[in-house]
C-alpha cells in the first residue's frame, strides 16, 4: 500500500518506507505465466523439436532458463481465446494419431501435436504449476470432468486409466482450473450473456468440485468494472455447503479473472495506463464484497481474490493477434510494465494470481529465433520484481508531482492519481527490503528525500536508456540492468525514465 500527496514541480519530493509495518503477503503467483496456442508461443517458442536448442523431448532449453530465471510459480494454458474450440482428447495418446483441426481463434490449423501430457511434462521440467482453462465455448461438462478426471483421478476409472495407458502413472494434481476464458467478448466462439454464463459456471463448479473438492475454480470476469463482473459476482459467489460435500469452509468460487491490456503511441499516456488496471483490482474487491454481503457469505469463508490472468502492454493494430502478436516493446512499456507491477505489490491483499500475456514470443518479454533468444524491454523490470520483490508490501508514503495530462483510458483521471514517482515496497523473508520506482518523466529525474533505508549498503538496480522509444534487438541489447550502490544517505536521484529497485537490510 503507497499513499500519495501531490506536490508542485518546484517542490522536493520524498518517499518513506516503512519497512517494519507489513500491509499483506505477496502471492508468489503474481509472478505466473501464459502459453497459448496462438502464433509462435507454442510452437517455435516453448516446443520446437529438431532445434540444436531444444532438448529431448523438444523444449526450447534457452526458454526453461529464462523461464527459470523468473522463478515462475504457475502457468496457464492452452488459452486465452484458443480454448474455446479446444478439445483436450485431440491432445493426448499417440502423436501420429492425433487429428488436425482447423483453429478458428486465430484462423489457423492445430496439429495437436502438443497437448496436455506435453504441457504437463514442460511444467516439471520448468519447475512450475500447471494452470488450465476449461472450454467454455464448444465444450461440454462431461469434457471438462473427463479432462480433470485425466489430470487429477487416483481411481480405477476410465480416463484415469487413459493417463496411465498414455504413460503417467501418477496423477498432474492440477490445482487451478478457469471457468472459460472471455466467455462476454464477442470475438469468442459461443460467446455467452451473462446470465448463460453465470448459470453454466455455478453448475460446472458444482460438479466439478464433487468430483475433486481440492481444486481452486476461477470465475471469468471481463475488466474488474463492467456490469458483466458485477452479475456473475453475484449470482456465482454463493456458500452452497450441498456441492461440497458439507464443507463449510469454502465456496464453489475461489477467484475471479479479470483481463487488462494496456497501450497508447504517446509515453505517458502509455507508461500511466495500468493505473487503470490498479482501480480495476480495488474496484473488483468492492463487487466481490457486495456479492458476499447481499448473499450472506460467511467471514469465515475465505474472501476470493483476484486472478489477473492476461495483462501486459499491446497494441492490436501495432501487433494483430491473427498475426502472431509479436510486439516489439520500447522502453516506454518497460516502465508501463513496472506501473502494472508496482500495481500487483500495493494491492497484494486482494491478489491470487497475475499471468503476464504471454510467455514466449506472442506479446512477451521473450522472443526466439532459430538461433537463440532475445529478452525485450519489458524482461528487465519483470525479472527484478520476480527475483526480489517477494514477501509482504509494506506501507510507504511518496510525495512527488503528477503527471495531469491526457490519460488512457480517459476514465483515469479523476479516479485514481496518476505520479510521476510510481512506487511501492516489499519485504522479503530474509530481511531484505526492496523499494521500486518508476519515474515516468520523459525529460526530469527527480532528487528524492528517500526515508526508512539503512545506511551504509543499498544495492541499486536501474532499467533505463537514452530515450523512451528504444528497443532491444537480437544485434543490440540497449535497455538492461544496471548495477551500482548507494550509501542510503542524503538525497537520492531517480533517474528521468526509468526504473529503479533499491534494496537493502533490515
Amino acid at each position: 500500500m503507497a499513499s500519495f500527496t501531490k506536490i508542485s514541480e518546484d517542490e522536493t519530493p520524498s518517499i518513506i518506507v516503512h519497512s517494519d509495518h507489513k500491509i499483506a503477503k505477496i502471492n508468489d503467483n503474481i509472478y505466473g505465466g501464459f502459453t497459448e496456442h496462438m502464433g509462435r508461443c507454442i510452437y517455435g517458442g516453448i516446443y520446437d523439436p529438431g532445434n540444436p536448442l531444444s532438448d529431448e523431448h523438444g523444449f526450447r532449453k534457452d526458454v526453461i532458463e529464462a523461464m527459470k530465471d523468473l522463478n515462475v510459480p504457475v502457468v496457464r494454458y492452452p488459452g486465452g481465446n484458443f480454448v474455446a474450440t479446444y478439445h483436450w482428447l485431440d491432445g493426448v495418446g499417440p502423436k501420429e494419431q492425433r487429428p488436425k483441426r482447423p483453429e478458428l481463434a486465430w484462423l489457423g490449423i492445430e496439429s495437436n501435436e502438443f497437448g496436455t501430457d506435453e504441457f504437463m511434462k514442460w511444467c516439471e521440467v520448468v519447475g512450475t504449476d500447471p494452470y488450465l482453462c476449461l472450454n467454455f465455448g464448444t465444450g461440454t461438462l462431461d469434457e471438462a470432468l473427463g479432462w480433470l478426471e485425466y489430470c487429477n483421478s487416483t481411481q480405477d476409472t476410465y480416463y484415469a486409466n487413459l493417463r496411465r495407458k498414455n504413460g503417467r502413472e501418477e496423477p498432474y494434481n492440477v490445482k487451478y482450473w478457469a471457468l472459460g476464458n472471455e466467455c462476454w467478448g464477442p470475438w469468442q466462439v459461443a460467446q455467452l450473456t451473462k446470465e448463460d454464463y453465470a448459470k453454466k459456471a455455478y453448475q460446472w463448479a458444482k460438479a466439478l468440485k464433487l468430483l475433486d473438492p481440492t481444486i481452486t475454480l476461477i470465475l471469468c470476469g471481463e475488466t474488474g468494472y463492467s456490469s458483466w463482473d458485477y452479475y456473475v459476482l453475484k449470482e456465482c459467489v454463493k456458500w452452497d455447503v450441498h456441492g461440497l460435500g458439507g464443507d463449510r469452509t469454502r465456496s464453489l468460487i475461489d477467484m475471479h479473472s479479470i483481463h487488462i491490456y494496456t497501450a497508447d503511441k504517446e509515453h505517458l499516456p502509455n507508461a500511466t495506463a495500468p493505473r487503470a488496471a490498479e482501480r480495476a483490482i480495488q474496484m473488483t474487491s468492492a463487487l466481490i464484497d457486495l456479492a458476499r454481503i447481499e448473499n450472506g457469505v460467511p467471514e469465515t469463508v475465505p474472501k476470493q481474490t483476484i486472478c489477473f490472468d492476461e495483462w501486459n502492454v499491446w497494441d492490436p493494430i501495432r501487433a494483430p493477434g491473427e498475426q502472431g502478436a509479436e510486439e516489439k516493446y520500447t522502453l516506454s512499456d518497460a516502465l508501463a510494465v513496472s506501473v502494472f507491477l508496482n500495481a500487483f505489490i500495493r494491492q497484494a491483499k486482494d491478489m491470487g494470481m497475475a499471468n503476464i500475456a504471454q510467455s514466449v514470443n506472442v506479446i512477451s518479454p521473450l522472443m526466439t529465433s532459430k538461433t537463440g533468444i532475445l529478452k525485450q524491454t519489458i524482461w528487465w523490470p519483470l525479472l527484478l520484481f520476480s527475483k526480489y520483490m517477494r514477501g509482504h508490501s509494506v506501507a510507504v508514503n511518496v510525495k512527488s508531482p503528477e503527471y495531469e495530462g491526457r490519460t488512457n483510458p480517459k476514465w483515469i483521471r479523476g479516479t485514481i492519481e496518476t505520479p510521476f514517482l510510481d512506487v511501492c515496497a516489499a519485504r522479503c523473508e530474509d530481511g531484505w527490503v526492496g523499494l521500486a520506482v518508476a519515474n515516468v518523466s520523459e525529460d526530469r529525474g527527480f532528487e528524492v528525500e528517500v526515508k526508512g533505508v539503512a545506511e551504509g549498503g543499498v544495492k541499486v538496480y536501474t532499467v533505463g536508456g537514452e530515450s523512451v522509444h528504444v528497443v532491444n534487438t537480437e544485434s543490440e541489447e540497449k535497455v538492461g540492468i544496471k548495477e551500482s550502490e548507494w550509501d542510503g544517505k542524503g538525497k537520492f536521484t531517480f533517474g528521468k525514465h526509468s526504473f529503479t529497485l533499491l534494496r537493502w537490510k533490515v
